[in-house]
């Protein structure tokens, strides 16, 4: 595994052609005060989750890499209940990827953060 340290606090839920779809098991330390979770929880699940989509079409690439990010946090998660991440490929280059992230809270119809981010994939040895 590439990133033990971060392990528990993912689950795969569904893996497909240019998709990935994951959980943040939320816990005490994705919390900040006022119950909700942080917006660096929020991040590391989109990232992850991209993350994984392109992996799932490339192999494992560990030195692929995030290059851009930019969120935008539309609502407050509810409290104490696990975040959904649905991403999307949008393009899958020799380079570059770049991917789109809508963050959902358990039992939220709404998304409560969307993130678009784009990877460099490492060149074929």
């Amino acid at each position: 595994m590439t990133f033990p340290q971060v392990s528990d606090d993912f689950t795969i839920e569904d893996i497909g052609p240019m998709t990935a779809r994951l959980r943040l098991n939320v816990g005490e330390q994705h919390l900040r005060p006022g119950g909700t979770v942080s917006g660096p929880s929020i991040f590391a699940l989109a990232d992850v989750s991209v993350y994984l989509a392109i992996l799932a079409m490339i192999g494992p690439q560990a030195l692929a890499v995030t290059t851009n990010c930019a969120i935008d946090f539309m609502r407050k998660p509810e409290a104490g209940k696990d975040l959904i991440c649905e991403a999307k490929l949008l393009k899958l280059g020799r380079v570059l990827a770049v991917g789109d992230a809508l963050v959902f809270s358990q039992g939220l119809a709404a998304p409560v953060a969307r993130g678009g981010l784009t990877y460099s994939i490492p060149p074929k040895r």
